[in-house]
């Protein structure tokens, strides 16, 4: 079984969990979503995507950019014959403890769960990406309750 979590947006990610144990998390790339999506397909998975909407105060331009993004994803998925299932933040959230926490909770969860884990999406970046951190923890979330 291989779990998925995918984190949606600019700093988006992938993370994808092997029943091994083994994380491997990478930034949202358009090129590389294709690919990896494909390898996941050839085993039995679960997919958890966040779910997005409007925020207050964010431009047409970006939300029309974001939501566009958003169904990239989601026929990526549909294409490579993964089902998914759409996940309110504050549900996976809860899980982990990180409801009205900020970013830098997330990847210090996301620490504590998978030390050894590497959230920086380039050998040259200096700070964890918190996309990664919450793809990795939406990849946990469905091992755990999808």
């Amino acid at each position: 079984m291989v779990y998925v979590g995918i984190d949606p947006g600019k700093a988006g990610a992938v993370a994808i969990q092997y029943m091994s144990g083994e994380v491997q998390v990478y930034p949202l790339e358009s090129g590389k979503l294709i690919s990896l999506m494909q390898s996941v397909a050839a085993f039995p998975n679960r997919c958890c995507l966040e779910e997005v909407h409007a925020m207050p105060k964010q431009g047409v331009k970006s939300m029309f950019s974001f939501g566009a993004g958003f169904g990239y994803i989601k026929g990526v998925l549909e294409t490579c014959g993964i089902s998914y299932q759409t996940v309110k933040p504050q549900r996976w959230k809860k899980e982990f403890g990180l409801l009205n926490a900020d970013k830098k909770a997330s990847i210090a969860v996301c620490r504590r769960l998978f030390p050894d884990l590497s959230l920086r999406p380039t050998e040259r970046s200096r700070v964890d990406n918190d996309g990664m951190a919450e793809a990795v923890l939406m990849s946990e979330y469905a091992r755990r309750k999808l």
